[in-house]
């Protein structure tokens, strides 16, 4: 039978914690939630958009590190081969990448987590924000991640979603009805110029050429005399990033969060998963050095 604790034991302060969207630098969001859990604080409820749903509902099942180990894994042309392509409301039909998730690590239903948790997604008929509370988790994360024009709509329940960053990219407002102590932020809209992209992939094959796409999707990085001409889905990265900047400052400073923790808006692009490792590392640094800060600020 266990002991209680010393009645002087400071007990641990609970977190409620909103997970930002933001593509692939979504995984600085696994060093994010580890450092918090390093330093000794209790995650109690979760929200996220796009990619913040996808990690915190991971994290949720209790499967974060088999999905880090996983993505730690790949490399450009894994990611490639996660791609289905279609033409009909979107580029991207996303099965292909939630069966590969559900076979990894299961799935479940959202209210039977051990905590709480809010998908959220944008009814782009209806132009309003859902918070997703119920139902099968990545049937909610599918839905979360649905970026316009790349990822075809998911439909629940009638409802057409797409991704929640149109119109809530940092969810804290979900997290107003929770009980935690203390609300963390984590944007991926900060301030720029803190990482670059790699010249190339470690683990790409150099003997094997790249196709069409992989030139695509590198925006170039074999043809320097070209530079300054972004290809289409880089100039709709970089304007989805401006607009999901802009409403982020705009959101946080009406629901202004205990912490706000930001990696920088040009960490990784959006589809470069293979720079997994330093990203979450870059998630990891990033919250050390502002929870020294927090509770530096606390003690007075």
């Amino acid at each position: 039978m266990s002991q209680p604790a010393p009645a002087d034991e400071p007990r641990p302060t609970t977190v409620a914690l909103a997970l930002g969207a933001g593509g692939a630098k979504g995984l600085a969001h696994i060093g994010v939630i580890e450092e918090i859990e390093r330093q000794g604080y209790v995650i109690g409820a979760i929200a996220g958009s796009s990619m913040g749903a996808l990690i915190g509902g991971i994290y949720a099942m209790g499967k974060l590190d088999v999905y880090r180990d996983w993505v730690c894994k790949l490399a450009r042309f894994d990611v490639l081969r996660l791609v289905d392509w279609t033409f009909r409301g979107g580029l991207i039909k996303g099965e292909k990448i939630i069966e590969t998730l559900r076979e990894l690590i299961g799935d479940a239903r959202i209210e039977d987590l051990p905590l709480a948790y809010t998908a959220v997604a944008t009814d782009i008929d209806r132009e309003r924000e859902v918070w997703l509370t119920h139902g099968q988790l990545f049937d909610a994360i599918r839905a979360s991640i649905a970026i316009p024009t790349i990822f075809r709509p998911h439909t629940i329940e009638g409802r057409r979603l797409v991704d929640g960053a149109l119109l809530n990219p940092v969810p804290v407002t979900p997290l107003i009805r929770e009980r935690a102590e203390i609300v963390f932020a984590i944007s991926l809209d900060g301030p720029s110029g803190v990482l670059a992209a790699p010249e190339r992939d470690a683990r790409a094959d150099p003997d094997v050429e790249p196709s069409w796409l992989d030139r695509l999707l590198a925006r170039g990085e074999d043809k320097p005399a070209r530079a300054t001409e972004p290809g289409a889905l880089s100039l709709l990265n970089q304007a989805m990033d401006l607009m999901q900047s802009n409403l982020s400052r705009l959101r946080l400073a009406a629901y202004e969060p205990d912490l706000l923790i930001e990696i920088p808006r040009d960490a990784a692009a959006t589809y470069e998963f293979y720079r997994a490792t330093e990203l979450i590392e870059l998630g990891r640094t990033r919250t050390r050095e502002a929870l020294e800060r927090f509770e530096a600020a606390r003690r007075g």
